[in-house]
C-alpha cells in the first residue's frame, strides 16, 4: 500500500553529526569535480587528545591537501570559517604530521577549509599554514 505524497516524509539530517557528514559529502563531491582525488576520509591520530582531518586529497599538481570541512546553519558568530580556531588548526597540523610519517617522500602540502553555511559553500585554499 503506497502512501499519498502528502504523507511521505523526507529524512533530512537531524543530529549535528549527520549534518556534518552531509556537509562533508557535499564538499567531497565538489572537490572531486574540481579534479582532486580522495586519499583518506576522517583520518584520526591514535590516542586521546589527538587530531582529526576530514578529507585528505591530492590536487592535480601533486600537492597533498588536508581539508577541514566546517558546517554552520548561519553566519552568526563569524560563520563556518571563523570556527577554525588556532587550537583547531594545531590539531589538524598535528594529525597531518602524523599522517606524513607514513610516507617515503614529503610532497608539497597545504591546508584548506571548506565552509558550508546553509546552501552556500566556499572553498578556502591554503586557509592556514603549519
Amino acid at each position: 500500500m503506497n502512501k499519498p505524497e502528502s504523507q511521505l516524509q523526507v529524512h533530512l539530517p537531524s543530529t549535528t553529526k549527520q549534518k556534518g557528514d552531509a556537509a562533508e559529502d557535499r564538499a567531497l563531491h565538489h572537490l572531486k569535480a574540481q579534479g582532486l582525488k580522495l586519499l583518506q576520509r576522517n583520518y584520526r591520530t591514535p590516542g586521546r587528545g589527538g587530531g582529526e582531518i576530514d578529507l585528505i586529497m591530492r590536487d592535480n599538481d601533486g600537492t597533498l591537501v588536508f581539508i577541514e570541512v566546517r558546517n554552520r546553519a548561519n553566519t552568526k558568530h563569524g560563520g563556518a570559517i571563523a570556527s577554525v580556531t588556532l587550537v583547531k588548526q594545531r590539531r589538524i597540523v598535528f594529525a597531518a604530521q602524523h599522517y606524513l610519517l607514513k610516507l617515503r617522500h614529503m610532497p608539497p602540502c597545504r591546508f584548506d577549509v571548506v565552509a558550508v553555511e546553509g546552501d552556500a559553500m566556499q572553498w578556502f585554499k591554503a586557509a592556514f599554514d603549519a
